[in-house]
């Protein structure tokens, strides 16, 4: 098993041509990265890098082991994966993060839980990117563009965001024309928990909207709190389509500035490259694939 890993590393090096960059997703040190490497050399009895201060790059018989090596790995893990079809139930810790928005995963949670009752599931909410490597987590499902291209991903699907009030609020208050039109009204804001931002709102000029003063606002930096006060007819929202579209068919509440289109979202589900994906971590994909309603 530790000659595999020390092909993982090779592999990894070889696409990085970093050691640093092969420590910061392995977690290890990058002088225990270059130990590794050179034990792999000494093993096969050929040099696989030129180093130099400055750079790093394959030999020709480099080239030619990390073709096999790309192999090695690819039937081992199939192997892997044949095996633990037939093993035993999933068992063991699976650290996910997620967004914060619990309306949409509580079934998916729920689901995953009653199917896999030996899995330990340690769920984090959270509102900000997290390393995977460092914080200990076996996959993260994230809103938005990803910069890390050191991760694995997969598309769950798309939303947009959607601005909604109630009929009784709208009765009271009037319907908004223009996003301008929002100065005069009761506007319900989400804060990023771990910044302390605002969401900005997808419409034409909202910083310039919201420099200058509502006649009122309320600030809340929990989802599905803002739901309810919409619902209750405290006032106008910004909320994600999957979470407002039950309510709309259920007349809760009404989309307002429909021609004011917001971007497409993506969700992804995302978990460190180069390892064995166990059994626990697949279901959890699979479950999340299957039930996630957007």
């Amino acid at each position: 098993m530790d000659s595999i890993y020390g092909i993982s590393l090779f592999v990894k090096a070889a696409e990085t041509l970093s050691f640093i960059d092969v420590a910061r997703t392995t977690g290890l040190s990058a002088s225990a990265v270059g130990k590794s490497i050179a034990r792999l050399e000494r093993s096969i009895g050929v040099t696989l890098f030129r180093r130099t201060t400055r750079s790093m790059t394959l030999t020709s018989e480099g080239e030619i082991f990390l073709q096999h090596c790309r192999n090695i790995l690819e039937e081992f893990h199939i192997a892997k994966q044949k095996l633990d079809h037939i093993s035993e139930e999933p068992s063991g810790p699976l650290r996910i993060t997620l967004p914060l928005v619990g309306p949409l995963f509580n079934p998916i949670l729920k689901e995953f839980i009653s199917t896999n009752p030996n899995v330990q599931l340690d769920v984090h909410f959270s509102d900000h990117f997290v390393d995977l490597v460092e914080g200990g987590f076996d996959a993260a499902v994230r809103i938005g563009d990803i910069d890390d291209s050191r991760l694995v991903r997969r598309h769950l699907g798309s939303f947009r965001m959607q601005v909604v009030a109630s009929a009784k609020y709208l009765q009271a208050r009037g319907t908004p024309r223009t996003p301008q039109d929002l100065s005069n009204h009761s506007c319900l804001l989400y804060k990023y928990p771990s910044s302390g931002k605002f969401e900005e709102w997808p419409l034409p000029d909202w910083r310039k909207i919201t420099a200058g003063t509502f006649s009122h606002y309320t600030v809340c930096n929990a989802i599905e709190s803002l739901l309810f006060l919409a619902e209750s007819g405290c006032g106008i929202a910004c909320l994600p389509d999957f979470l407002v579209k039950r309510s709309i068919a259920a007349r809760k509440l009404v989309a307002v500035l429909e021609d004011y289109e917001s971007p497409a979202r993506d969700l992804n589900i995302l978990w460190p490259p180069g390892q064995y994906m166990t059994t626990k971590l697949r279901r959890f994909i699979d479950i999340l694939t299957e039930t996630l309603i957007m």
